[in-house]
């Protein structure tokens, strides 16, 4: 074994742990709303089924949008790191992070060594995500948890088509949100997404309609540009 192989290993080892502390004891800091890292974060079940997904799809790159406490960027850096890519990446937008979560998130991601393979653009995503654009960034997958406004979410995903890659994943959080739910629908009846079955079965479901919380879509490949008269209704 290289050292090389021993070093991600440990690297893997690390960010568990942290992941394990931050189920267990919760973050070292929250916002003063009781019960807000519960409320906020995405549950560890789920993000260790965002983690198997990312890894299954071979993921190098992504761009995750909300960081908050790094329950979910935590699990998204291990999935890197137990991959094959020799570079991986990880480009997190939160523009709140500084300010609403006073680093705390940050923090996380610092004390489990994934500082090195991850960015934070303090910036809205209708701002970062273009500038990465022009940048020509491209990525494997997006994982989407920022502002549940449908005209937000919305402008996420129109910007998110655009770096990542045909044929790579689009994972939304609270897909149960009304808000949330209808502005994908958009990009599934009209862009061609397609909702990759069974990816977390298993995972939270809100009582009385059995949809998941967390819900992935496969971007076309190759990609498209549809006719504007073939519009159709996505309610």
């Amino acid at each position: 074994m290289g050292e090389g192989v021993i070093s991600r290993e440990r690297q893997v080892e690390r960010v568990r742990e942290v992941r394990r502390q931050l189920g267990q004891d919760g973050p070292p800091w929250t916002r003063a709303h009781e019960g807000d890292f519960e409320t906020v974060t995405v549950p560890q079940h789920d993000c260790d089924l965002v983690r198997d997904l990312l890894i299954a799809e071979g993921v190098g790159s992504i761009v995750e949008v909300g960081l908050a406490y790094a329950s979910s960027a935590l699990a998204i850096g291990e999935a890197l790191l137990s991959g094959k890519a020799e570079t991986p990446s990880h480009v997190v937008i939160d523009p709140f992070q500084a300010t609403e979560w006073s680093y705390v998130g940050w923090e996380m991601i610092r004390s489990a060594g994934l500082d090195g393979t991850t960015t934070l653009i303090l910036e809205p995503s209708s701002m970062a995500l273009p500038h990465l654009i022009s940048e020509k960034f491209t990525a494997d997958a997006a994982f989407v948890d920022g502002s549940h406004r449908f005209h937000e979410v919305f402008v996420d995903l129109y910007f998110l088509r655009k770096i990542v890659r045909p044929g790579g994943i689009v994972i939304l959080d609270d897909h149960w949100w009304p808000s949330v739910h209808t502005a994908e629908r958009y990009y599934e009846t009209n862009m061609g997404w397609q909702a990759i079955p069974h990816a977390f079965d298993g995972g939270s479901v809100r009582d009385g309609t059995g949809r998941h919380r967390t819900q992935a879509f496969r971007l076309p490949d190759p990609g498209f540009e549809p006719a504007f008269d073939r519009f159709k209704p996505f309610s």
